[in-house]
């Protein structure tokens, strides 16, 4: 038992779809039914410990039928990650990689490669679930980061002091935390040794180089010894001031207000005592009873929204516009800008938000209807925003906004004189609730 409280209220599609939006990237059709059928523990165990890490669905492409380049191409790196987002069937092992992601925040357009930056991905994902000390060390020596933050560039002839301090500000302990410039630059100096070749094609041969590490004696945390890297990332892991910094920087990519006092204190000794591994925190976080609060809503990321709705209309990726648009509301996949990640307080401003209408206009536009098809559609302003959120999957809307809906079809239908628009004007309708709908507040955050 994590000792943190446990939601005990009601577990329904609505709870569930909350849980898939939160730990994933929303539900596929009849995927909120199935999970709320299993009930609370089920469905969150089924989550973090998924049955298959298989993709599913159609192969993805860009809008002439060309497979993707990830490796070459601008943004189809991007599409090949949004890909896994969709087609997952391990889908909080595919938010854990974007959570690490945001979390050790490495960048394509500050030298890394998009193959170092699709190496590093890997990584991520292979330790999305697992031990942070581990996923930190390995982090430590991932090609990309050592290009990103200097790592291989940090020799005892001239230390550089980027990781070491960004280590602890923003990776394991928090600004001011425990640490002082004295310990940034121990750790720095610890941290020598890495190295790499440059040549026509790019950098290569990543490595340790013994010679270019500093042997000498360092002083951390007010212990004096001969740090290497490796025990000098552990010291980091192991400093008294970690547990209570992950476990609120954890909790908040899920969970937007910060955790009770008693809550925080209850996930740090779960942390302590699982040996440093995040998938007993995940059981607890997607338990607790804050993650089902309907008033604690958090902004969708963009890629989030994006995912989410191509899994809600079963489509795949075919066209290489996902890149451009995300990257137009805020969100490029391997380039974040900076190495504190995405500021999350930018999700929703009135300099994304057109980008996210283009989104669901990309998902909309070919499942139009033509009102000259005659095509089956109620006339009614009701029956039409039930119509319309059936589309996507029948998400749960707050009455506010299902009135508003309601309002802007009755006010269209009445503008109807003429007996073709009193016929064409309900289906005319019903693909613009479909738009509003994607993008009303209740599907914009979760």
């Amino acid at each position: 038992m994590s000792g943190a409280p446990v939601h005990r209220g009601p577990f329904g599609e609505e709870q569930a779809r909350r849980l898939l939006w939160r730990a994933g990237f929303g539900p596929r059709p009849g995927q909120a039914a199935r999970l709320a059928g299993l009930g609370l523990d089920r469905a969150v165990h089924s989550l973090t410990h998924p049955a298959s890490t298989r993709l599913v669905g159609p192969t993805p492409h860009d809008e002439h039928g060309a497979p993707l380049a990830p490796r070459d191409v601008w943004g189809h790196d991007h599409l090949w990650w949004l890909d896994r987002m969709v087609r997952t069937q391990a889908p909080l092992i595919e938010r854990m990689t974007l959570v690490w992601h945001d979390w050790f925040a490495t960048s394509k357009t500050g030298g890394p490669t998009q193959t170092l930056m699709l190496r590093q991905n890997a990584l991520l994902r292979r330790r999305a679930l697992g031990s942070f000390e581990a996923l930190a060390l390995d982090v430590t020596r991932d090609p990309a980061m050592l290009l990103w933050l200097n790592g291989s560039s940090n020799s005892k002839w001239a230390p550089n002091e980027n990781y070491a301090r960004e280590l602890q500000e923003l990776f394991c302990l928090g600004a001011d935390r425990g640490y002082g410039e004295g310990d940034v630059r121990g750790l720095a100096r610890a941290l020598t040794g890495f190295r790499n070749d440059w040549g026509a094609a790019g950098p290569s041969r990543f490595r340790y180089d013994p010679a270019l590490h500093d042997g000498g004696v360092k002083r951390l945390y007010g212990r004096r010894r001969r740090w290497a890297w490796r025990d000098g990332v552990q010291a980091v892991v192991h400093h008294r001031d970690h547990p209570s910094f992950l476990v609120r920087k954890l909790w908040g990519a899920f969970v937007p207000t910060p955790p009770p006092a008693g809550t925080a204190r209850a996930l740090e000794r779960l942390y302590l005592r699982s040996d440093r591994h995040v998938r007993p925190l995940l059981d607890a976080i997607l338990r607790h009873p804050h993650l089902y609060d309907p008033a604690r809503r958090m902004a969708k990321p963009p890629v989030v929204h994006a995912a989410g709705m191509l899994r809600a209309v079963g489509r795949g990726i075919d066209t290489s516009a996902w890149a451009w648009l995300c990257a137009t509301a805020g969100q490029l996949l391997f380039a974040p800008p900076n190495v504190s990640g995405w500021d999350d307080t930018r999700w929703l401003d009135t300099a994304t938000f057109r980008a996210r209408w283009l989104m669901a206009i990309r998902i909309c536009q070919p499942a139009v209807l033509d009102p000259k098809d005659k095509p089956d559609v109620p006339s009614e302003p009701a029956a039409l925003v039930t119509r319309a959120l059936a589309f996507w999957g029948d998400p749960p809307i707050s009455a506010t906004t299902r009135a508003g809906l309601e309002r802007y079809a009755a006010g269209a239908l009445g503008a109807a004189r003429a007996a073709w628009e009193r016929e064409q004007y309900p289906v005319l309708v019903l693909n613009a609730l479909r738009m509003l709908i994607a993008v009303s507040p209740d599907e914009l955050t979760s």
